[in-house]
């Protein structure tokens, strides 16, 4: 429970402090946020009305914690360039909430994909005494690698979409209309999103069971009569997992934190795609929020792996 405690606090604190810091930093970025949203035509009285309704002129520390009490009850603010009608801005967490299960969605197939490819490919690789295998899935996995996300989003769409017609290039279907064909959609991106996870995931396995199957306890089981299958699967699968589990949490972090290239590429309404457009238009209660977001995420997703580490090896200390 103190290991629990202490990790529990270091979210938390970590988290006001990325708020802290991002709430300053779009404090003293140059420009007039009443001005960008009126247009300098405005006059003095519409600017004067729009500054007192967004709460800009009260100071910048009653206006931090003003937005951290909001964010607490569940208030994230308004958009300033997205509103329902010409009256009304739409808030933020609605504009979030309308392209959060696309990310989350992308994120989950993503993962999918990087487990039950590069797990078992891993281990066929390091089981493998073919040195052509050895040096093909080398090549492959170096490759997909140094691929780009953009340019590996870009020959996915070009083979499968265009030559293959597996999918409509630039053909999303919303997944409350048609949550097959959004599925159906969503195996392109998250193919381009696993490639290169999937050969990091694989090398890396890889070399934690060959650093694992030159350990003394190998040799101790062998002579013990243990079979290879018992040895391979009950012993050192198991302890190479040990780092490999710390390597997918931050994998899993950063697909859930939005995968922001391939969504542009394939045209997803997603988180990514939102955080490049609100920082082009300035919209910072929305960029704000999706900071915020992904920092909780990464955060959180590293409490659970070392949570995971503590379950799965209870010899680690809580110091």
């Amino acid at each position: 429970m103190r290991y629990l405690g202490k990790k529990l606090i270091t979210l938390i604190m970590t988290l006001f402090l990325v708020s802290a810091a991002v709430f300053l930093a779009f404090q003293i970025i140059p420009g007039d946020v009443v001005t960008s949203i009126l247009g300098t035509e405005a006059t003095p009285e519409m600017e004067a009305k729009l500054r007192e309704e967004l709460g800009l002129t009260e100071p910048p520390v009653k206006q931090y914690f003003h937005w951290i009490g909001g964010i607490l009850r569940g208030d994230l603010g308004v958009s300033y360039r997205y509103s329902r009608n010409m009256n009304e801005m739409m808030p933020v967490a609605e504009l979030i909430g309308d392209k959060l299960p696309v990310t989350l969605w992308l994120a989950a197939f993503s993962f999918v994909l990087i487990l039950l490819i590069s797990l078992p490919l891993g281990v066929i690789w390091a089981k493998s005494a073919n040195p052509a295998l050895d040096a093909v899935l080398g090549v492959l996995t170096q490759a997909s690698m140094a691929i780009p996300s953009f340019f590996l989003g870009i020959l996915v769409t070009y083979l499968f979409g265009i030559v293959l017609h597996f999918f409509v290039p630039g053909g999303y279907v919303s997944y409350e209309k048609d949550f097959p064909a959004f599925l159906g959609y969503l195996f392109f991106p998250a193919l381009s999103v696993a490639i290169p996870k999937i050969a990091m995931t694989a090398r890396f396995l890889r070399n934690s069971m060959l650093t694992q199957m030159g350990a003394d306890y190998v040799r101790t089981a062998y002579g013990k009569g243990c079979t290879r299958r018992r040895v391979m699967y009950g012993h050192v699968l198991r302890n190479a997992l040990m780092p490999v589990v710390t390597f997918l949490g931050m994998i899993v972090a950063e697909i859930v934190a939005g995968s922001i290239v391939i969504e542009q590429v394939f045209g997803l309404p997603g988180i990514g795609r939102l955080l490049v457009s609100s920082v082009n238009n300035r919209d910072f209660p929305v960029v704000e929020i999706l900071i915020l977001y992904i920092t909780f995420v990464v955060i959180l997703v590293y409490f659970l792996v070392d949570i995971l580490y503590r379950v799965i090896d209870p010899r680690i200390s809580e110091k």
